[in-house]
């Protein structure tokens, strides 16, 4: 059995993703820009008082509005840069950056 599991990691049958979370604050994206590897996932947690939206530039994932402590989650797969900003306050902007 151990060797079996030896095994599933090194054929890349395990596999690590990293979870980073961006706190909406302040009317703001904190950090605005984020660089991750692929399979990645980003957590948005809307801290203020006041509903916040996630919503792609060109319309490929929005968010439910995210009241005080909500979340909404992605996993990013495809390399790439994704633009986003918030639907309520569009002066509210974020970068992601996918790296393969």
């Amino acid at each position: 059995m151990r060797y079996a599991l030896l095994a599933l990691c090194l054929l890349g049958g395990v596999v690590h993703a990293d979870d980073v979370t961006v706190k909406i604050e302040n009317f703001t994206f904190n950090p605005a820009n984020v660089t991750i590897k692929s399979g990645d996932k980003v957590t948005w947690v809307n801290g203020d008082d006041i509903p916040h939206s996630v919503v792609e530039k060109n319309g490929a994932f929005k968010s439910k509005p995210l009241d005080t402590n909500d979340q909404f989650s992605m996993v990013f797969k495809d390399a790439g840069t994704v633009d986003y900003f918030c639907g309520f306050h569009a002066h509210m902007t974020g970068k992601i950056v996918v790296a393969p």
